[in-house]
């Protein structure tokens, strides 16, 4: 089996030295980059941010499976109006109020097993002095100019907005009312980069992702882009403007910039020179113009390379309304994993709907889903190989005869598995990607319903085949602890450590999964049930 996930097709995320729409390509670069936004601090994390850092998470995960160097950040932002107020609210500084909530964040991360490499706060030096570096040169360069601003700005998602976008006084993200601000601000000449960005959309379609946010940024920037305020004088939390301190920057300008700060831009070259540009920011739709319009035009005037891939999904819906706080829907990661684990939580979010795509979360679904895939498929299969096992050979991986045309059969479905799921990564696709690992889950259980062990068991003659079957059954289950791995690392070390093996290969995919017999002579043991089954209606 081949697995080489440095040579993707076009639209694939992948690294891509020589493509760059400002400049040439970095040929530093050696590390597979990938980023979730950084979360508002105003509140605690629900399951609609928990889904883009689970997704990332998967990917990241992947990557490192097949032998890549990975850097993974996540963070937080921390400044702006929405944070003051709200620190105001509660009776506290904003940067108590960041203090109070940053190990929130941490703490969910921990508990859905987030691999992250970096935990970037845009409170933190490191981040802000960069960012004041690089302003200030589009400052000095001309890209900035002094101006007065008119118009709607809604503080809930920190974004100005068009007149035309307001309907009936409301953003037209969060339904709440905007505010018509006046005041004296910067600007950033945004609308002079406006040709190179639809240059950028034009002859790198990979550059936004999928398809339908790439016409919809397209549209808005053949539609014509007005110059973007980007400070603020009407509250002080926020990162002053360097040559005129009584300003304070508007918040994506700062936050924006944790994706070069984290990695060293303004502090490290050679690390920076490694990691950036990014292979892949992963965000929700709501915030695409940010990262697609604004961002890039930044790296243009700065004169930095541009990220690969800016892929925006859609939102996590519960009755028909897209999931946040403002509409009360806003659960918790935490009271869904009390009842499915980091691993049933992970799986559901990764397998349930089209990434990319807005979708439903409901908690029979869910239900319904770990039943299915994970408590009868995978649980059961773990649970009834390893008793067989432990019944017939007493707890010990026996020495397989010869195989016959199932076993082979067994083996290639395994290499089809890993196949399809690299290239289902590939595409973004982590719903595919775990549908052709359960694919092979299931081709594992055929299989053992194919051989009936349960009958070879009584017939001593057939003492040599009872012993090929479970002997390849617990291979096949070794080779699927692997595939599960990078969506359910937890469950995956526990099935690991029930076949007397390590909890992790430390091996690229391309060594660890061929089948073989490094498991005869284990000692294996039928614990608790991986995935004990949970009611399918939430009676709470």
């Amino acid at each position: 089996m081949n697995i080489d996930i440095t040579s993707y097709p076009d639209k694939d995320i992948s690294r891509d030295t020589d493509r760059d729409a400002g400049k040439d390509g970095n040929p530093s670069k050696d590390i597979f980059y990938v980023t979730t936004p950084i979360y508002y601090v105003n509140d605690v994390p629900h399951i609609g941010h928990a889904y883009t850092t689970v997704n990332a998470d998967f990917l990241v995960r992947f990557h490192r499976l097949v032998g890549e160097n990975v850097f993974f950040l996540t963070g937080t932002d921390e400044h702006g109006q929405k944070i003051a107020q709200t620190a105001e609210v509660n009776g506290v500084s904003p940067i108590e109020w960041a203090d109070q909530m940053v190990p929130r964040w941490r703490d969910v991360w921990e508990r859905l097993e987030i691999s992250y490499d970096d935990f970037i706060r845009t409170t933190e030096e490191r981040h802000t002095r960069p960012v004041q570096e690089l302003v200030q040169r589009l400052y000095d360069q001309g890209d900035i100019y002094l101006d007065t601003y008119t118009g709607p700005y809604c503080v809930a998602c920190e974004a100005f907005y068009q007149p035309s976008e307001i309907i009936d006084n409301l953003c037209p993200i969060h339904e709440r009312p905007v505010e018509w601000l006046e005041e004296q601000n910067y600007f950033f000449r945004l609308s002079a980069y406006a040709d190179r960005l639809i240059e950028l959309y034009q002859t790198h379609p990979e550059f936004v992702e999928p398809e339908i946010r790439r016409n919809e940024v397209f549209s808005f920037v053949k539609g014509g882009l007005q110059d973007l305020s980007i400070s603020r004088t009407s509250f002080s939390w926020g990162v002053p403007i360097p040559w005129d301190p009584k300003h304070v920057m508007y918040v994506w300008i700062d936050a924006l910039q944790n994706y070069t700060t984290a990695v060293g831009h303004g502090r490290d070259p050679e690390r920076f020179a490694r990691t950036w540009p990014a292979d892949l920011h992963l965000i929700g739709k709501d915030i695409l113009r940010q990262h697609a319009v604004i961002w890039p035009a930044m790296l243009m005037a700065a004169g930095l390379d541009l990220p690969k891939t800016v892929f925006a999904h859609g939102f996590l819906t519960v009755g028909g309304k897209k999931m946040s706080k403002t509409n009360l829907t806003g659960i918790s990661p935490h009271t869904l994993v009390d009842t499915f684990g980091s691993d049933g939580y992970r799986y559901h979010f990764l397998r349930e709907g089209t990434f990319g795509q807005d979708g439903a979360f409901s908690w029979e679904a869910m239900a319904a889903r770990y039943n299915a895939d994970l408590a009868n498929d995978l649980g059961n299969l773990v649970s009834r190989s390893l008793a067989m096992t432990t019944k017939n050979f007493d707890a010990v991986v026996p020495h397989p005869g010869e195989p016959t045309q199932l076993e082979e059969d067994l083996r290639a479905a395994a290499t089809r598995a890993a196949a399809e799921m690299e290239a289902r990564v590939r595409k973004l696709d982590p719903a595919g990607a775990l549908a052709a690992v359960f694919d092979f889950v299931r081709a594992v259980n055929h299989y053992i319903d194919d051989t009936a062990p349960w009958k070879l068991a009584k017939e001593p003659d057939q003492r040599e085949r009872l012993a090929t079957v479970l002997q390849g059954v617990c291979e096949a289950i070794r080779q699927i602890s692997i595939l599960i791995s990078p969506a359910m690392p937890s469950a995956s070390r526990r099935i690991r450590e029930q076949l007397g093996i390590d909890p992790v290969d430390e091996r690229p995919l391309s060594e660890s999964l061929p089948a073989g017999t490094s498991l005869v002579g284990k000692k294996v043991t039928k614990g608790t049930s991986i995935f004990p089954r949970v009611e399918v209606e939430k009676t709470d």
